[in-house]
């Protein structure tokens, strides 16, 4: 470098403002002496008039030093944070998304620790895997056919795990850890995504069982600061480990030899902050970006996953000896004569397995009774304040709102002046109710999002649990009856019919072997799917009859909501990339502010101009007169799993 020249670092802001999503060149003092590519750094920003958070992504020599520069105001931290495999990942994701590499970061790295990162010492020896651990895992995998050929050679694999309990735990943790165990075995990392605490702490449980304690590194919303950023210095480290966590853990900066989703059907995995990145596509772009093997793993299917196999992007693994459980269909017709709840079969079923262990009984809502109808004509009964349905919290109580919580004393029925109301349905505890006296002497176990149980020993027991909420059993439920069925398929959802399979099919591999699995008051493809295991083949049907709607996975779709003068020009500029008449549906007004919605839709090879031409709307609109219009920007949101067509 001549003595005229100077530094410059090329620094990625951390702002969640669009138009600063690129990168900024400023110039690197001497006195900091030598630098590294990916540390933190405090920069000054003259729009913003003060100083902003950033990374150093790149750093140069400039040789015409008559460009006015600021200069990097401090390094924050020597800990390189960012390296460069990460910033290409949060780039191309961001990319992908129309979205910004910043808001990408901000899940991947968490907020600095002083004290942590002083104590913190990047010098760890790889983790040792015993010999025996290492058996037992081979052993596992040994039961897929074709899936330690995807681990050799780094493919992508959609794989349907076996659905038993063995012994305390299901058999995909047990697969799961035996994966990682394998790929750590052979020097490199894996990265365990799970959608919620029940399941990461069932793998954490088989881990516990092959790996020392320090090979697992956790990476969850539930841990401290402190831990979660140990737990990142960690995965920084040239060591490998597995990684378990919930969907950001995906951006783990490991060098993975394994990405495994598990469940990816989950709405967990779906990340609610912009730029609205599922767990998914991060892990499909992760693994084409770096190599290493990817695998999507659940007792169900997506269509997304089906239209990556049916296209050929990804292989199907299946057990070389499948097993399925042993599940009994009600047909409607059969409750519509007695006008019961739960068939006398099914009855019978869960009153001969109460005596020998615990059996479990799924129902579509938590509470007493989610909603309340007009005791005379029947309307549903709401708030008298904001219109929200009234609800009961236990027999006999006043009617509670269950969207503002006032309770409604001296309830008026608006139709027909009735002031009585009666139960339209019943909710776990209502359930437990009317059981626990159709099953005297048994104890009963209420498991929802208010009473969380995450297990029940191998004893006599009645356990009522919502969807989602299913504790494990100790040898697996002796009879597991699923109700509401009929009550999940008719919410206004695309993908409802997905949801109730996998919703489904997860409590059902929570029974013991042979043991039966009633689906109550239900027909028709999902019930069919079920009875036989194959949840691929509906799937595979569901992706078929979206085709000639153009809706997604099929088709990807990106959401615009803004006012109309923001939303019509950025419709226009998609419209010259030459997509179908047909591909824009709306705008259309939502809500009273004068906004308005348009749909998009795409095909896959014209993602990447779609969205950076939407993208430059997006940055277009925030540098135009953005105080004036306050919250009435351009809002971007692609890949809408559920569009409102």
């Amino acid at each position: 470098m001549s003595a005229a020249a100077r530094r410059i670092a090329r620094v990625l802001i951390d702002s969640p403002l669009p138009q600063l999503d690129r990168l900024f060149d400023y110039a690197l003092p001497a006195e900091f002496g030598d630098v590294p590519v990916g540390v933190r750094v405090k920069v000054p920003l003259r729009t913003a008039g003060r100083m902003m958070d950033g990374y150093i992504v790149a750093l140069a020599v400039e040789e015409d030093v008559s460009r006015t520069l600021a200069e990097v105001e401090s390094v924050v931290s020597p800990v390189v944070v960012l390296p460069e495999r990460l910033h290409q990942l949060a780039r191309r994701v961001a990319d992908r998304a129309a979205g910004a590499a910043s808001d990408i970061l901000r899940l991947a790295i968490p907020k600095r620790q002083v004290r942590v990162e002083k104590a913190w010492s990047a010098d760890i020896e790889t983790p040792a895997v015993a010999v025996e651990a290492l058996t037992r895992a081979d052993a596992v995998i040994a039961r897929y056919d074709g899936l330690e050929a995807v681990l050799a050679d780094g493919g992508r694999a959609a794989v349907e795990t076996i659905a038993e309990m063995e012994g305390s735990l299901p058999h995909s943790a047990r697969l799961l850890a035996a994966v990682a165990v394998h790929v750590l075995a052979s020097g490199r990392s894996a990265i365990l995504v799970v959608p919620d605490k029940r399941d990461e702490d069932r793998l954490l449980d088989a881990l516990a069982e092959l790996l020392p304690d320090d090979a697992v590194v956790r990476h969850d919303a539930r841990q401290t600061n402190p831990d979660r950023y140990r737990a990142f210095l960690r995965t920084l480290a040239d060591a490998p480990c597995v990684v378990v966590g919930n969907r950001s853990a995906v951006y783990a900066p490991t060098r993975a030899g394994v990405v495994i989703i598990w469940d990816d059907g989950d709405p967990l995995l779906s990340e609610p902050l912009a730029p609205y990145v599922h767990a998914r596509d991060a892990a499909l772009v992760r693994q084409e970006q770096e190599g290493g093997a990817l695998l999507f793993a659940g007792h169900t299917r997506t269509t997304d996953v089906e239209r990556l196999v049916h296209g050929g992007w990804m292989t199907e693994i299946r057990a070389a000896r499948r097993s399925s459980p042993r599940v009994i269909l009600t047909p409607p017709q059969e409750l519509e004569r007695g006008a019961q709840r739960m068939p006398s079969s099914a009855f019978l079923a869960a009153r001969e397995a109460a005596g020998a262990g615990p059996v479990l009984v799924q129902v579509a809502r938590p509470g007493f009774a989610p909603s309340l109808v007009c005791g005379q004509c029947r309307a549903p009964a709401r708030c008298a304040h904001c219109g929200g349905p009234l609800g009961a919290r236990r027999r006999g109580a006043v009617p509670v709102c269950g969207w503002c919580g006032r309770s409604a004393n001296g309830w008026r029925c608006p139709s027909c002046e009735a002031t009585q109301v009666r139960l339209a349905s019943s909710g776990s505890e209502r359930t437990a109710d009317e059981l626990g006296r159709a099953f005297p002497g048994v104890q009963i176990i209420v498991s929802d999002g208010t009473h969380p149980v995450e297990r029940v020993p191998a004893k006599p027991a009645l356990v009522i649990a919502t969807r989602g909420a299913e504790p494990v059993a100790d040898g697996g439920y002796r009879a597991v009856v699923l109700l509401d069925g009929a009550r999940m398929l008719q919410a206004p959802e695309l993908r409802i019919g997905e949801s109730c399979l996998r919703w489904w099919s997860n409590a059902a591999a929570l029974a013991a072997p042979g043991a039966p699995v009633h689906l109550v008051g239900v027909d028709g493809p999902v019930a069919r799917a079920l009875a036989t295991w194959t949840q691929a083949g509906y799937a595979r049907s569901e992706l078929e009859a979206r085709a000639p709607l153009r809706m997604p996975p099929v088709y990807r779709v990106a959401q615009l909501d803004g006012l109309p003068t923001v939303v019509r020009p950025a419709l226009e500029q998609v419209r010259a990339l030459g997509l179908p008449a047909d591909a824009v549906l709306g705008p259309v007004p939502v809500g009273d502010e004068g906004r308005v919605r348009a749909l998009v839709r795409f095909g896959y090879a014209a993602g990447a101009e779609v969205a950076t031409t939407l993208r430059a709307a997006v940055v277009t609109d925030a540098t135009r007169n953005r105080r004036a219009r306050g919250k009435a920007g351009l809002s971007l949101h692609l890949d809408i799993l559920e569009p409102d067509i």
